[in-house]
């Protein structure tokens, strides 16, 4: 499985931008990203002197009142052949942003599409604008992707998206689906953006357990880390719709009729579309802005070291066997296979015989004394 690789563009990038925002601490960013102070200065001016932290863009002037200049129609048609699933509202925002002085309405570039005969018949319909949470790093939304085919083997493609920005944090081209191959990628994510509040996913491997009570390891480490692991109902990937319509996207704009190689060329056309998707692609659901306008990094750094669990004056501490379960008042009680070897707090309530089962803040099992069939 090939690490991802984040290009200096990309990095500069988002590091020019993150320092504009309002509030933006230089220092704090410039640790962030492991650079020294005097290179994030130097990465500002070069910014603000327009030279080469950013992409090339297109400067065609679009000045005629009447029909499309040829040169204005010509810069359509060439952002159109690097984006072929865009229409008339995305290349419009795409070329203003681009430096375009005045780029023809969504009307226009849609019938110039229609006249070099770039659309199908009828145009996808538009979805409707869902429910976001009021800041980045709320709610992430992580997911896997269908595998698709390579010559020797399949890509998993590990998606993670912020679910108020829509900023992608990660696509990554994995082997497999392993518990492994997704903390290796995770640790990446969280040492250069931090920690969010929550991540959202669904009820597969290797962040469900798979039909039984409790917590997966994945999990357990994220609680650890202060993180709450949320999962949609089953059977409604509607739960997650943000990541499953970026998906449909990485579908579109990445696979569309191309195959892949490997593993590597996977990810290295995973990192060009990240960057076009982050830094360029209009959203209609950001009112045609762009993801990087809307997110900044957590303030949560991703600490060297996992924080050890503390649990209150009241709570019996006790360490979760090999079977996943704990030993209470001379019985066995399952509590999950997940935190085989981790500490939890066996906590009283008001009622006599009944205790709840805590992993960090998290509870995870309930004992009941007062029914006869306990295991």
């Amino acid at each position: 499985m090939p690490w991802q690789e984040r290009t200096v563009m990309l990095e500069r990038q988002e590091f020019v931008a993150f320092v504009r925002q309002e509030g933006a601490n230089m220092a704090a960013l410039c640790r962030q990203f492991g650079i020294s102070r005097k290179t994030g200065y130097k990465w500002l001016r070069r910014a603000r002197e327009g030279e080469t932290v950013f992409a090339d863009h297109s400067r065609r002037p679009h000045t005629s009142p009447g029909i499309t200049p040829p040169a204005v129609e010509a810069a359509v048609l060439a952002e159109r052949a690097k984006h072929p699933p865009w229409g008339g509202r995305k290349l419009h925002h795409a070329l203003a942003r681009q430096g375009m002085v005045q780029p023809p309405a969504p009307s226009t570039i849609t019938a110039i599409l229609r006249r070099h005969g770039q659309l199908s018949a009828s145009p996808p319909p538009r979805a409707f604008v869902r429910f976001e949470h009021a800041a980045p790093n709320d709610l992430w939304q992580l997911d896997f992707m269908g595998p698709r085919d390579l010559p020797d083997g399949q890509v998993h493609p590990l998606t993670l998206l912020d679910d108020h920005s829509r900023f992608s944090l990660l696509v990554a081209a994995c082997g497999d689906q392993q518990l492994g191959t997704v903390k290796a990628q995770l640790t990446q994510v969280f040492a250069h953006y931090g920690l969010p509040r929550a991540i959202l996913c669904d009820n597969g491997s290797p962040w469900a357990p798979a039909g039984e009570v409790g917590l997966t390891r994945l999990e357990a480490w994220w609680l650890r880390l202060g993180i709450e692991p949320w999962h949609g109902r089953v059977y409604h990937p509607q739960t997650q719709g943000k990541v499953e319509r970026f998906h449909g996207t990485i579908a579109a704009e990445v696979f569309g009729q191309r195959t892949f190689p490997d593993l590597a060329a996977a990810q290295a056309a995973f990192d060009a579309f990240r960057a076009c998707y982050n830094h360029d692609r209009p959203h209609e659901a950001l009112d045609d802005g762009v993801p990087l306008g809307r997110y900044h990094p957590s303030s949560r750094p991703f600490p060297e070291t996992v924080p050890e669990i503390v649990y209150g004056p009241d709570d019996a501490v006790r360490i979760v066997t090999v079977h996943g379960s704990i030993q209470w008042q001379h019985r066995r009680v399952f509590v999950s296979r997940g935190l085989v070897g981790e500490p939890v707090g066996v906590r009283p309530t008001t009622e006599d015989g009944l205790w709840h089962v805590y992993y960090c803040q998290r509870q995870v099992a309930t004992i009941d004394r007062r029914q006869q069939d306990e295991v």
